[in-house]
C-alpha cells in the first residue's frame, strides 16, 4: 500500500518550501505547505479503506538498518488498528491546523521557514506512528522533539522565545535518556526491538509482582512519556512553549507530539500488562499531573496559559486511562482532546488576532458581540473539555473514570473533582474573554474564513466526535470489560461539570467582587497558585544553578582550565625552558661552531687519554 508516501509527502512539502520558499510568494508557499499534508490525509483515507478490518497489522519492510549479530532492525511501516486512529488524527487535524496557520502567520516575518518546519514536524511524527520497532519511533520521538525546538522558539530575536524553545528540548533529553536506556534492556531481554517479536515474546512470560526486568524497562518507557507527554515532574516545558506562535500550540500540544507519550504506552500495553508496578505508577502520576494542573490553571490570567495548563491535566486523565488498563479509553480520550484543544487553540489564537496581539484575560470582555463566531466556537470546544452531556469529551473522559472507579474508588473522586475545576478555569476564561464590558484598547475584528472555517470544522467535532465509536474499534487490540456503575457515579460527572460552569459564571460574572475578596481574603494562597507553586523557581535554585555554578567551578575552571589545560600548559613550559636553554648552542656565529668544535674534539681526546690510562 506504498505507507512511506504517507510521511514523505510533507516531507517534500518542508524541503520544497526550506530550501526555495525564499524566493516563492506566499499563495506558492501555501500550496506546497497545506497540500502536501492534505496529500498525506487523502493517502491515508486510501490506505484504510484498501487494507479492511485491520485484524492483523499491515506491515512494509523496505531496508535493513542495522544488522549485528542475531540484532537485525529495519525501516518498517505498520498499520493496525491504533495505528489507522493517530494517522487520522495526526493528519485530519494537522492539516486543519496548517489551513489555520496561513491567515494567523499571513503578516510574520519567516512564513515560508514556519510552514517548512511545521512540515517537518508533520514528517517526524508520522514517522513516530507508523514505525515498526522501537528505534524507528525513537527516530520520529526525537525529530517531534527537534521540531518543537525550532517552532517553540520561532521568534528566535525575542529571549523569551529562545529561553522556552531551549527549556523543551533539554527537558525533553531527560526524559529520552530513560527512553533510550529503556530500548538497550530490551534488546538485552528480548534480542529485538521489533514490536512483534518484542510483544509476542513478552506475553509468554508471567507477570511480574516484583521490580523484574520488564517492570524496569516499563518504568524507563514512562520516564520517556513523562518528558513527552508534560506529566509530573517533567511538565515544566509545556506551559513556556507557548512563546511559539499559536498554530504551534495547536498542533503540539493538541494532536501530535505530547501525545506520543501516551500513543507510546497503549502501543507497549503487553510490556505494561505484565508490570502492575508501572501500570499503577502511570495512573498515579497521570492522576496527580490532572489535579495538580488543574489547579493552577484556575488562577492564570493569559488565555493561552489557561488551555495550556488544561493540556497538562487532559494529559494526565489519558495517562491514568492507560494506567488503569483502559488502553482504548486513554486513546479515545487522546482523539476527542486533539478536537476540542486544537479548537481552543487556535479559538485563542482568533482571539489574539482580534486584539492585536492581546492574550491576558484582564483586558478583554464583551467580546461576545465583536467576534461571534470565534466566540461559538470556543464555547464549543468549551462544553466538550467540561464534559457535559453529548460531547466528544463527556464520551472519553466517562470511560476513564469508570476504569478509575473500578480499578481504585479514590482515584476516581479525585479524577471527578478535577473535572469540575476544569469546567470552571475553562469557563472562567471563557466568561473573561467574551461576556461583560470589553476592558481593552484595541479595536477587535473577526477573523477571516481561512482561520474561522477550521473553527467550524473542529466545533463539530468537538461536539459530535463522541459518537465514533472508538473504543469498540480498537477491542480487537485493547479488549474492552464491561463494568457494572451506579447511576450516581456514571453521572456525577456530568453535575461536577455543570457545577464548575455555574461557579465561574457567579464568580466572575454575577458577583466578580466576590472573587476580588476571597483572593485578599486568601492571599497567600493565591499567590502560590497564581505562581504556579513556584515550581519553576524550585528547579531553578535547586538544579538549574547548581549545574550551571558546578560547571564553572569544578569541570571548567577546576577540571578543564586547572587540569586539562594545566598539564598541557605545563609540558608547553617545561618544553620552552629546555628550548631557552638549549637555543643558546644556536648562535648563528661560525666562529663560535668553530670554538665548541674544538672545544668538544679536546673533551673527547682528553677522556679517551683517561680511559686508555685506566686499562
Amino acid at each position: 500500500m506504498n505507507l512511506w508516501l504517507i510521511p514523505v509527502f510533507p516531507l517534500a512539502g518542508f524541503l520544497l518550501n526550506g530550501i526555495f520558499g525564499r524566493r516563492f510568494p506566499k499563495a506558492l508557499i501555501n500550496a506546497v505547505a497545506v497540500g502536501s499534508v492534505a496529500l498525506s490525509f487523502l493517502w491515508v483515507l486510501k490506505t484504510l479503506s484498501g487494507l479492511g478490518s485491520l485484524d492483523t497489522a499491515h506491515t512494509e519492510h523496505y531496508f535493513t538498518w542495522i544488522q549485528s549479530g542475531a540484532l537485525n532492525i529495519g525501516v518498517d511501516f505498520a498499520v493496525d488498528r491504533l495505528t489507522a486512529v493517530m494517522l487520522m488524527v495526526v493528519t485530519g487535524v494537522g492539516l486543519l491546523i496548517h489551513t489555520y496557520a496561513i491567515g494567523y502567520m499571513e503578516h510574520e516575518g519567516g512564513y515560508y521557514r514556519f510552514f517548512a518546519y511545521l512540515n517537518l514536524f508533520m514528517f517526524f511524527m508520522l514517522i513516530l506512528v507508523l514505525a515498526e520497532n522501537f528505534l524507528l519511533l525513537f527516530v520520529g520521538w526525537e525529530g517531534v522533539g527537534l521540531c518543537s525546538y525550532l517552532l517553540i522558539g520561532f521568534y528566535f530575536t525575542e529571549q523569551f522565545a529562545t529561553n522556552a524553545g531551549n527549556k523543551a528540548f533539554i527537558v525533553n533529553r531527560i526524559g529520552d535518556f530513560g527512553f533510550s536506556l529503556a530500548m538497550f534492556l530490551i534488546v538485552r531481554q528480548f534480542g529485538s526491538l521489533d514490536f512483534a517479536r518484542v510483544f509476542g515474546a513478552a506475553a509468554a512470560l508471567p507477570v511480574e509482582t516484583s521490580l523484574g526486568g520488564i517492570t524496569i524497562i516499563c518504568l524507563l518507557l514512562l520516564l520517556g512519556a513523562t518528558g513527552k507527554s508534560a506529566q509530573i515532574p517533567l511538565y515544566v516545558w509545556l506551559p513556556d512553549a507557548m512563546a511559539g506562535p499559536t498554530p504551534v500550540s495547536a498542533l503540539i500540544h493538541a494532536a501530535t507530539m505530547v501525545t506520543a507519550g501516551v500513543y507510546m504506552i497503549a502501543r507497549s500495553s503487553s510490556l505494561f500488562l505484565h508490570a502492575p508496578i508501572a501500570m499503577d505508577t502511570v495512573a498515579v502520576i497521570g492522576l496527580a499531573t490532572a489535579f495538580f494542573a488543574a489547579t493552577i490553571g484556575l488562577l492564570q490570567n493569559d488565555i493561552k496559559k489557561v488551555f495550556a495548563y488544561s493540556t497538562v491535566s487532559q494529559l494526565g486523565y489519558m495517562f491514568l486511562g492507560v494506567g488503569v488498563g483502559a488502553f482504548s479509553a486513554g486513546i479515545f480520550h487522546l482523539m476527542t482532546h486533539a478536537f476540542f484543544k486544537a479548537l481552543l487553540f487556535l479559538g485563542a489564537g482568533s482571539v489574539i488576532h482580534a486584539l492585536g496581539g492581546e492574550q491576558d484575560l484582564r483586558h478583554m470582555g464583551g467580546l461576545l458581540k465583536k467576534i461571534p463566531i470565534t466566540a461559538a466556537t470556543l464555547f464549543a470546544a468549551g462544553v466538550a473539555i467540561a464534559g457535559l452531556p453529548f460531547t466528544s469529551g463527556a464520551a472519553s473522559k466517562d470511560l476513564i473514570l469508570e476504569a478509575a472507579y473500578a480499578h481504585a474508588p479514590w482515584m476516581y473522586w479525585v479524577a471527578t473533582l478535577t473535572a469540575g475545576m476544569t469546567a470552571f478555569y475553562v469557563f472562567r476564561a471563557l466568561f473573561l474573554c467574551f461576556l461583560g464590558d470589553y476592558r481593552g484598547h484595541h479595536h477587535p475584528h473577526e477573523a477571516p474564513f481561512v482561520m474561522w472555517g477550521p473553527l467550524a470544522a473542529l466545533s463539530v467535532l468537538s461536539l459530535g466526535g463522541g459518537f465514533l465509536s472508538v473504543p469498540r474499534w480498537l477491542e480487537p487490540m485493547f479488549p474492552i470489560h464491561e463494568l457494572e456503575i451506579d447511576a450516581l457515579i456514571r453521572y456525577l460527572p456530568f453535575a461536577a461539570g455543570f457545577l464548575g460552569i455555574g461557579l465561574a459564571y457567579f464568580f466572575y460574572v454575577s458577583r466578580p467582587q466576590i472573587a476580588e475578596s476571597l483572593a485578599s481574603s486568601f492571599s497567600g494562597l493565591y499567590k502560590l497558585v497564581y505562581n504556579k507553586y513556584f515550581v519553576d523557581e524550585i528547579y531553578d535554585a535547586t538544579v538549574v544553578k547548581p549545574t550551571v555554578q558546578g560547571s564553572r567551578t569544578l569541570l571548567w575552571r577546576g577540571f578543564d582550565a586547572g587540569l586539562i589545560d594545566g598539564v598541557v600548559n605545563g609540558v608547553g613550559a617545561r618544553a620552552r625552558g629546555v628550548g631557552s636553554i638549549l637555543r643558546l648552542l644556536q648562535s648563528g656565529s661560525i666562529r663560535a661552531y668553530a670554538t665548541w668544535i674544538v672545544f668538544g674534539s679536546v673533551v673527547a681526546l682528553i677522556a679517551i687519554g683517561l680511559a686508555g690510562g685506566a686499562r
